[in-house]
């Protein structure tokens, strides 16, 4: 059985290693990574995301520092890295961060996630609330669906025919994202799109109570909003944060599957 090596993450990878012991699998989580960690492991695995400065890995959670330079120099070719949003160049590696499955799945604790944001936000029901969902990806399509059981009255914003198209069927109001910003009115704005969506001045005739950005670059200036009186949210990694079981064991999953399918 594969010797599976953890570096660094949150309370998910925590929960993903164990599960990953009931799979059969030969986990250790280590703080540190030298000769003998690289020596002993088939696979390593690390964080969402894999780093947040470029140079180490995310370890919230220790005081010790994985160099990014040490895992490439030490690593050998045989060994297969998994990340999250990166790429080590020359190596066996796998970024699960693009795994369409894993996507899919990790789309649900995010827009549970977004939601509880919503209702702990705002003095109103989400019932009978004008909500916008900017981006009809993944999250924005379970959230609207989420929204729409909620009895929110929902539009989402889209660039291509084929989206609109898509969003009329499911039943919600359509609008064009490149066009959002000239007529924001809404009680509630969900961002999903890694691109700024609202400039500084769309503020000025905005309605929203609430936006919260659940994208990793973020969709708007959240001081400009602000300034508007608009509570304005940065909310990437949700799963992690909201629900580190669930994301563990969506985690753990693809893990499993990755390395059974090579």
């Amino acid at each position: 059985m594969k010797n599976i090596t953890v570096i660094g993450g949150d309370s998910r990878l925590k929960t993903a290693a164990e599960i990953l012991k009931g799979y059969g699998f030969n986990v250790k989580l280590s703080g540190v990574y030298g000769k003998k960690e690289a020596e002993e492991s088939d696979v390593l695995l690390l964080p969402v995301p894999t780093t947040r400065d470029g140079t180490t890995v995310f370890s919230p959670f220790s005081k010790e520092k994985v160099f990014l330079a040490d895992i490439a120099r030490l690593t050998a070719d045989r060994t297969l890295i998994l990340t999250c949003n990166y790429m080590f160049d020359g190596k066996n590696c796998i970024d699960y961060g693009k795994n369409d499955a894993y996507c899919l799945l990790n789309a649900i604790p995010t827009a549970e996630g977004a939601i509880k944001l919503a209702i702990e936000n705002t003095p109103f029901t989400l019932w009978g609330s004008r909500v916008l969902v900017i981006g009809y990806g993944r999250v924005g399509k379970i959230l609207a669906d989420r929204l729409k059981g909620l009895g929110c009255r929902i539009t989402v914003s889209a660039r291509k025919s084929t989206d609109f198209a898509l969003i009329s069927a499911n039943g919600y109001y359509c609008a064009n994202t490149y066009e959002i910003g000239k007529n924001p009115d809404y009680d509630i704005i969900f961002n999903t799109v890694d691109a700024e969506v609202l400039t500084d001045g769309d503020f000025k005739n905005c309605t929203a109570k609430l936006i919260v950005d659940l994208s990793s670059k973020g969709g708007f200036n959240t001081a400009a909003a602000e300034e508007y009186g608009i509570t304005a949210i940065k909310a990437p990694g949700l799963p992690g944060k909201t629900a580190p079981q669930t994301a563990g064991e969506i985690l753990a999953k693809t893990v499993k599957d990755i390395i059974l399918q090579r």
